[in-house]
């Protein structure tokens, strides 16, 4: 049972998605989740760009600052890149535990709650000819 449960983990869990929406399209959706954090988990820098629109739009709340009301921290999708080819969040695959989960879709626009041991992101995606692509994302640190 543990090693079933252990393969089902590696192999990502996705929960049921929003009704009446075309499987294929919750395939496509989910597709687009697992190559962004599995090319973080892989070290894989290409498989994660491929998944990032070029204007991404990344943020995260930090609250008040001495600098700023509403602070937020800011990532671009150069610098989610980068961080992904330094290897910040490699895990062997055995290792792997990680969810997404369609939230909605209407037309070309869905959202996304994407769930690891670290953080959990909420994207907004776009699709874009045959391709959904992450436009904005949302995230929390969880804590250490």
């Amino acid at each position: 049972m543990l090693a079933l449960s252990l393969l089902l983990s590696a192999a990502g869990s996705v929960a049921p998605g929003p009704a009446n929406v075309d499987p294929a399209t919750l395939t496509a959706i989910e597709a687009t989740c697992f190559d962004y954090v599995d090319g973080q988990l892989e070290a894989d820098p290409a498989r994660v760009a491929r998944a990032l629109h070029p204007d991404l739009a990344k943020r995260a709340v930090i609250g008040d600052t001495p600098y700023e009301r509403l602070g937020l921290r800011r990532m671009s999708k150069e610098e989610l890149v980068a961080l992904t080819k330094a290897g910040a969040l490699k895990t062997p695959k055995g290792q792997w535990d990680r969810s997404c989960r369609v939230l909605d879709v209407t037309g070309n626009a869905a959202s996304v709650r994407l769930e690891t041991p670290w953080f959990v992101d909420y994207f907004h995606m776009g699709k874009f000819e045959e391709r959904w692509i992450i436009v904005n994302a949302l995230w929390y640190s969880k804590p250490k």
